[in-house]
C-alpha cells in the first residue's frame, strides 16, 4: 500500500496516544456567579491567600478538587445572576449539578419543581437545619422543605467615610459615627455634612441599576412594621407608609444631599475617592473598603466604618436580607456517583464557610457566628446585629427579581422628581400585582 494511504491512520493513532490516560474521575459541573479571576487565582488552593468574592470562591473550589482527587470539577462561571442561562440549560435537559442561587430566586424554581429537595441529605452533609442561622434557614426553606444549602446571608449596609464625618463633627466622644434616628435627624445631619465638606452626605444609585433604589425603599417600608406583601398575590405599596418613604427619599435628593446621575460602578468609585459620606451597598464590599482603610494613599485611610441601615421609622428593628446558596437542579440523567460527588462538594463548602465569610457576607451557620474567629474579623461587631434582626421577603413571594426591577424603576422616577409620588406608588402596586397574579 502506498505510504500516502497510511498517513491518516498513523496520524490518528499518534493523536490518540497523545491524549494520555483515560480520566476516570467522577465529573460534576459547578455553575456560579461572582466573576472570573482565573488569571490571578486559578492556581491558588489556600483560600487564606485569596481576597474578595471571586478570589475566595475560586480558591475554595481549587482546594476542594485538590482534596478530592477522584472528583473533577468543571467550573462554569456565568454573568450575574445567571438565571436566564440556567433556565435555558434546564429546558435543554442539561442543567449543572450544583448552582449558586439567591434565596429570593429559590421559590420560583421550587414552584416549578425544578430543584431537588435536600432536607433528607443533611445528615450526609453533617448538618441539621438547626445549624443554619434563622435568616439562612428562611432563605432556603419553602413550605417546610430545605431546597438548598446556604452559603451566606447578605444585607444592604451603610458604608461610612469616617474622615468626612469627623470633618462634619458627626462623631461621638469615642470617634464613632453618629447615626440618625429619624428622617428629620437624617436631614439635619445631611445639611451639616454638606455645609462642612461641600460633598453629598448620601451616595446612592440614581440611574440604570434599579436594585439599589428598590432595596432602600423596601428597608424603609419594613421599618414601619406592616407587611409589604400581605399574601402571595398582593403587594401593599400605595398607602400612607409608602408616601412617607418616597417623600423622604425625594427630600434627600431634592435637597442636594445625594449624588446625582450615578450607577452602581460610579457609586463605588465615588466612595473610594472620598466624594461622599455614606454609600449604600452590600456586605460584599466590607473587605475591599477595609483594605482601602489600611492604604495610606486612600481617602478612606484610617477612616472607614460600616453600620446596618439605621432605624428611622417607628417599627421594630429589622433589616432586609437575602442570601447566596447552593442548589441542585433536577436532572434524571445524573448518576448516583455524580450526586454523591455533588454532595461532597456541598459538605466541603458548609465545613469551610468561615473562609467565605471573609468577604463580608454573614456566615450561614450559627457555629461560625458564635466563633471568636469570625467575631475577630474587622467591623463584625458593628454589623452582627443583622444576624438577629435580618428578614428576607416572605418565601411565598414569587418572581422577586422582576418585582425588584419594577419597584426600583418606580422609586427612582419618584425620588428624582420624574414622576409624582402618588402615581409611582399606584403604578408600583398595580405592576407588582400583575406579576404576582400571573405566576
Amino acid at each position: 500500500m502506498p505510504l500516502r494511504y497510511l498517513a491518516f491512520p498513523l496520524a490518528a493513532l499518534a493523536a490518540l496516544s497523545a491524549c494520555g490516560e483515560r480520566d476516570d474521575r467522577t465529573e460534576i459541573t459547578v455553575q456560579r456567579f461572582f466573576g472570573a479571576c482565573q488569571a490571578e487565582y486559578g492556581d491558588v488552593i489556600d483560600p487564606q491567600e485569596a481576597e474578595g468574592e471571586c478570589g475566595i470562591i475560586t480558591a475554595m473550589i481549587n482546594q476542594f478538587e485538590a482534596e478530592n482527587p477522584d472528583i473533577k470539577v468543571v467550573e462554569n462561571t456565568v454573568f450575574w445572576p445567571g438565571y436566564d442561562q440556567l433556565t435555558s440549560q434546564i429546558a435543554a435537559n442539561g442543567p449543572p449539578d450544583v448552582v449558586t442561587m439567591h434565596s429570593s430566586a429559590i421559590p420560583d424554581y421550587e414552584a416549578r419543581d425544578l430543584l431537588e429537595p435536600l432536607g433528607e441529605d443533611l445528615p450526609a452533609l453533617g448538618l441539621t437545619a438547626d445549624d443554619f442561622t434563622a435568616a439562612a434557614r428562611a432563605g432556603v426553606t419553602v413550605d417546610g422543605e430545605v431546597m438548598g444549602i446556604p452559603i451566606d446571608v447578605w444585607a444592604p449596609l451603610w458604608h461610612i467615610n469616617l474622615n468626612l464625618f469627623r470633618e462634619a463633627g458627626l462623631v461621638d466622644s469615642q470617634g464613632r459615627p453618629i447615626m440618625p434616628r429619624s428622617t428629620e435627624e437624617f436631614l439635619e445631619h445631611a445639611d451639616r455634612f454638606v455645609e462642612a465638606t461641600g460633598k453629598p452626605y448620601f451616595i446612592q444609585v440614581t440611574t440604570k441599576d434599579l436594585a439599589g433604589p428598590s432595596r432602600i425603599f423596601q428597608v424603609y417600608m419594613m421599618q414601619q412594621g406592616d407587611p409589604v406583601f400581605p399574601d402571595p398575590r398582593h403587594a401593599d405599596f400605595d398607602n400612607a407608609r409608602g408616601r412617607e418613604v418616597l417623600k423622604f427619599m425625594r427630600d434627600v435628593y431634592a435637597g442636594g444631599y445625594s449624588v446625582r446621575d450615578q450607577d452602581y460602578a460610579a457609586n463605588v468609585s465615588a466612595f473610594l475617592r472620598g466624594m461622599g459620606g455614606i454609600l449604600v451597598d452590600g456586605t460584599w464590599m466590607v473587605g475591599q473598603f477595609d483594605a482601602a482603610a489600611h492604604d495610606p494613599d486612600s481617602p478612606l485611610y484610617q477612616g472607614y466604618a460600616v453600620r446596618p441601615v439605621p432605624m428611622m421609622f417607628d417599627g421594630p428593628p429589622v433589616s432586609l436580607v437575602d442570601g447566596h446558596n447552593w442548589v441542585m437542579p433536577r436532572d434524571s440523567s445524573r448518576t448516583p456517583e455524580e450526586r454523591a460527588a455533588a454532595l461532597r462538594f456541598l459538605r466541603f463548602f458548609a465545613e469551610n464557610d468561615f473562609q467565605w465569610a471573609r468577604t463580608g457576607h454573614f456566615p450561614a451557620y450559627r457555629r461560625i457566628i458564635d466563633s471568636a474567629q469570625w467575631q475577630g474579623l474587622p467591623h463584625r461587631d458593628d454589623i452582627a446585629i443583622i444576624t438577629e434582626i435580618g428578614q428576607p421577603l416572605p418565601n411565598y413571594v414569587r418572581r422577586q427579581a422582576p418585582i425588584e426591577l419594577i419597584v426600583g424603576e418606580e422609586v427612582s422616577a419618584a425620588f428624582t422628581g420624574a414622576k409624582p409620588i402618588d402615581a409611582a406608588l399606584r403604578d408600583m402596586e398595580r405592576r407588582t400585582n400583575d406579576v404576582l397574579q400571573s405566576f
